[in-house]
């Protein structure tokens, strides 16, 4: 990790560079047109950040007072294992400071904060496509062998 990038929980007044974060999260996804992220939903996932009762949580990853990375994540109950089951849902960091340690300290990070929630396991997702994130992933987790599948309602 780069030494002057610190991970912290974000603040009220880290909304507009999460913003802007999350923006680039969402278009690395190709959300938009019909599956866009709309302004009132991103508003609303801020706020759960701030609200004791929402399982929801976020970091960031600051370097020099400027947000470079973001994580989300929640806990669940799970049907085989008595501590809450955490699922990482969202990592991104900007792109001239990936491959640096960014990605990974937010991922470390999460695994001490789901240590000490009880959490016997962290997991996560990510589209077949995103080879880059996969290189580290592959370092820093184990492939679960399961095929994702849904439906949209």
């Amino acid at each position: 990790m780069p030494q002057d990038v610190i991970v912290r929980a974000p603040t009220r007044e880290d909304f507009d560079a999460w913003s802007r974060l999350w923006a680039g999260y969402n278009a690395f996804y190709e959300r938009k047109g019909p599956t866009a992220v709309p302004p009132e939903m991103t508003q609303l996932t801020w706020d759960r950040f701030f609200d004791a009762y929402e399982p929801m949580h976020a970091l960031v990853a600051d370097q020099g007072g400027k947000l470079v990375g973001l994580v989300h994540y929640l806990y669940h109950r799970n049907t085989v294992m008595r501590g809450p089951t955490c699922y990482l849902q969202d990592l991104f960091t900007d792109a001239d400071l990936r491959g640096q340690g960014v990605g990974r300290a937010l991922i470390e990070t999460v695994y001490d904060r789901a240590r000490a929630a009880g959490s016997p396991r962290v997991y996560w997702q990510t589209h077949e496509t995103n080879t880059t994130a996969m290189k580290l992933y592959d370092k820093v987790a184990t492939k679960s062998g399961f095929v994702v599948y849904r439906t949209d309602l």
